[in-house]
């Protein structure tokens, strides 16, 4: 249907409005569903991208780690034993984010193989 509300995630899960609450804001965090608001009420979406976007928040948050070895090496000193492992962690990293990147945006396109036809058949049902 697109998205649901709160109140449809608890009747079709058998969950508490708590435990909605809950995981709705985890997977929000993660980038897996997004709010839309519908009057006085929201509605959580899963869109069709959601993977391609929730590896690309993983890529940054990676790239985050990366930029912060790199500033321990500068504060450490190069060379240090300390200031090595840090260097080997940022080049690892950086190695995982781009070839990650790479791979999504390769990949992205399978996320909508089949929804053209699916768009078309309820357009014409």
């Amino acid at each position: 249907s697109g998205g649901l509300t709160a109140a449809e995630l608890v009747d079709r899960l058998g969950i508490s409005p708590a435990s909605v609450s809950k995981a709705v804001a985890f997977m929000e965090a993660q980038g897996l569903v997004r709010r839309l608001a519908e009057g006085r009420r929201e509605r959580y979406v899963i869109d069709n991208g959601v993977w391609y976007e929730s590896i690309i928040a993983s890529i940054r948050s990676n790239d985050l780690i990366v930029a912060t070895a790199r500033e321990g090496v500068r504060v450490l000193g190069a060379g240090t034993p300390a200031a090595i492992r840090l260097e080997n962690t940022a080049r690892f990293l950086d190695f995982l984010s781009d070839a990650l990147r790479r791979a999504a945006e390769e990949a992205r396109d399978v996320l909508y193989v089949g929804l053209e036809e699916e768009a078309g058949a309820h357009e014409q049902g």
